[in-house]
């Protein structure tokens, strides 16, 4: 009799090579002009909204902060 040499969960492994099809997919389509400028627009979109956020949180993300330019307000500075 024939001996598999796997456990039976991966006995297909195994026999793969027996269902190999040798059809070829057909070729993909090229993107359109369209579709490519979409794809950069939004990339560059993306990349512009990382960039505008880090410049407008670096202010925030400074560690160079004296207590002489520290903003209080009228009701902690007290009368």
């Amino acid at each position: 009799m024939f001996r598999r040499r796997e456990p039976v969960p991966f006995a297909f492994i195994a026999e793969a090579d027996k269902f190999r099809s040798n059809v070829t997919p057909p070729p993909r389509q090229r993107a359109s002009a369209g579709q490519t400028a979409g794809r950069w627009l939004l990339g560059l979109t993306v990349i512009a909204g990382l960039v505008g956020a880090l410049v407008v949180g670096m202010p925030s993300l400074s560690l160079d902060q004296s207590p002489a330019t520290t903003q209080h307000s009228e009701a902690s500075r007290g009368h």
